[in-house]
């Protein structure tokens, strides 16, 4: 299938991509809210050293990501998208089964160590978008499969967040039924996206991190856009590492309401970027659709970092949505400057660009935060919100001048 598919067909295969990357994150959105929770139970520990904990967590998961995702993406470049998208699914599947029997801290590591391995497979599909998409329509494509995933964390947190109360094993139940289910049906439904014509020779040199960077340097537009990436989704990890325990802490905010403080999200984020992407980058360009998004989120993580009350969050979360027009604009941008078959190649670049800020994120972020966050000291449970707010700003400069050079 090339991207001279006609409509109807292409239309059908990126509906199920979206559809398998909607299942993926509604897993991860699951086990969110009842984290904090389930720690807690496992170490007998208080809020800011589960925090902590959950740093470390995040970060193996990252660890694996960073190191699989350039695989993943080679491996779509030489064997297809179909096989990695529906292996990799199944086993994720398999891997919340592991974690919902964890009798112990260290399964629950050994856990996510293979769920970082097994959503290395993102790079798969996103790569499906450049294999049957125009170089036009990327960046409403790109904003389609990131508002299926963003979708993902409506429905996956609100329910994740009422089966806890429930008990917090069962929200693992639930994301591994939904993965093994969805990698059963997309056996059946999924069509592969990249013709063997287009398909070029695995190799090791060329899918680790290292290996993926050196290639993406030979384009220097696209490597500074993976660095405004990196510091974007630096500045996004306080968010993903401490919200709960940031609510807890200074709002007594319950898992129900932490669970549909995400679903929030997840609803406008899937509304920005399965939406209104595509229309922003048809009538003002990507350009200025990726430098409009940075304006959004800056006042958002001032909002977080100084929130007099819950209102103040809810408000963030709204103006914070509307960073998503920026990333899908930026693949875009990048997409266009890649050649065919090194389209997985570039996805597993940006994957590990993102999984690199989560291996540096968590651990700064939620030891900010148990820093300011304890009884002794300076009590401002705020500080790792303000620090994406410094982030951000350096974000915006660097997407500038990048644009400028474009």
């Amino acid at each position: 299938m090339s991207s001279e598919t006609p409509s109807n067909g292409k239309n059908t295969t990126l509906a199920f991509v979206a559809f398998i990357v909607f299942v993926d994150m509604v897993g991860i959105g699951l086990i969110i809210p009842v984290m904090p929770t389930l720690l807690e139970n496992l170490t007998g520990e208080g809020v800011d050293r589960t925090a902590e904990i959950g740093g470390w967590l995040l970060f193996a998961y990252a660890v694996m990501q960073f190191l699989f995702a350039p695989i993943m993406g080679g491996l779509s470049d030489r064997y297809g998208r179909r096989p990695i998208l529906l292996f990799t699914l199944f086993l994720l599947g398999i891997d919340y089964i592991i974690m919902a029997l964890a009798p112990d801290l260290w399964w629950l590591f050994a856990g996510r160590i293979l769920s970082g391995v097994m959503g290395a497979s993102w790079a798969a599909a996103n790569s499906c978008v450049a294999d049957v998409a125009t170089p036009e329509e990327r960046g409403k494509y790109f904003g389609i499969l990131g508002g299926a995933g963003a979708s993902g964390f409506v429905v996956g947190p609100a329910v994740g967040g009422l089966l806890g109360s429930y008990g917090d094993r069962l929200p693992f139940i639930a994301a591994a039924v939904l993965c093994i289910a969805g990698s059963m049906l997309g056996y059946f439904i999924l069509r592969e996206t990249l013709p063997t014509d287009r398909r070029r020779r695995f190799t090791m040199s060329r899918a680790n991190p290292f290996g993926t960077i050196i290639q993406m340097a030979k384009t220097p537009v696209v490597l500074s856009f993976l660095g405004v990436i990196f510091l974007m989704q630096l500045a996004s990890q306080s968010t993903f590492t401490v919200w709960a325990y940031y609510n807890i802490l200074k709002f007594e905010w319950n898992l129900i309401e932490i669970g549909l403080s995400v679903a929030l999200y997840g609803l406008l984020l899937a509304i920005v970027q399965g939406a209104l992407t595509g229309k922003s980058t048809a009538r003002f360009g990507p350009n200025a659709t990726c430098v409009l998004g940075i304006v959004f989120a800056i006042p958002a993580y001032v909002l977080f970092a100084f929130a007099p009350g819950s209102w103040a969050m809810i408000m963030g979360v709204v103006l914070g949505s509307f960073a998503g027009l920026t990333f899908p604009a930026m693949q875009q941008l990048m997409s266009e400057r890649i050649s065919d078959d090194a389209q997985g190649e570039l996805q597993g670049a940006v994957a590990s660009m993102i999984s690199l800020t989560s291996i540096v994120g968590p651990i700064m972020m939620t030891t900010l935060f148990g820093i300011y966050a304890d009884d002794t000291g300076i009590f401002f449970p705020g500080a790792p919100f303000l620090l994406s707010v410094i982030i951000l700003i350096l974000a915006f400069f660097a997407l500038r001048r990048n644009l400028a050079r474009t």
